[in-house]
């Protein structure tokens, strides 16, 4: 049970109109977006900040930066969705999948710019910085426009991580579950 119950329809216009732009056709907006509905400012400063528009990474690269940084903080519910909506879309397969949640940054599954992208978001997640080693290797494959975009989606889905398991939100029906660690 969350810790704030979502808002249900008819929400307030200028919320309404943001909820329809951002969901497919027929699915249901998030319990996440719906909580966040509670608070029309918070809700429209999270969609304003959501970097959720083509930016100078790639769809897979943002995701990798997005689902790397959900699970290392524990947020299930926001890893799940966006496994659900974007793994395929992106050509995550299933090993790939569990090395988001479980293996190393340089796991021999990405390559190495992805690598590179991992790293990044562990040292942020762990260090709350860039470590020479992980900012060297970045800036040899990623532009400054790119390294600021890794370093925003990281901070963001920090936030976001940090909505989804202080409120105690449910998981999605739809949404991926953590895959369970690989015997070592």
């Amino acid at each position: 049970m969350p810790r704030i119950a979502p808002a249900e329809a008819p929400y307030l216009p200028q919320i309404g109109a943001s909820l329809e732009r951002i969901m497919p056709a027929g699915v249901k907006p998030l319990v996440l977006f719906r909580t966040m509905a509670r608070n029309p400012r918070v809700f429209e400063k999270m969609f304003a900040g959501g970097l959720l528009d083509k930016g100078t990474l790639s769809l897979r690269q943002r995701e990798l930066v997005i689902d790397r940084t959900t699970a290392r903080l524990g947020a299930e519910y926001e890893w799940g969705v966006h496994i659900a909506f974007f793994a395929e879309k992106v050509g995550l397969d299933a090993q790939q999948i569990a090395a988001i949640v479980h293996g190393p940054a340089d796991a021999p599954c990405w390559s190495a710019e992805e690598q590179a992208l991992l790293a990044a978001v562990d040292d942020l997640v762990e260090q709350r910085t860039l470590g020479e080693a992980s900012w060297s290797t970045l800036s040899a494959h990623f532009d400054e426009a790119q390294i600021l975009e890794v370093i925003a989606l990281a901070g963001y889905y920090h936030t976001i991580s940090f909505f989804c398991r202080a409120l105690d939100l449910p998981l999605e029906a739809y949404g991926a579950r953590f895959p369970s660690a690989s015997p070592s």
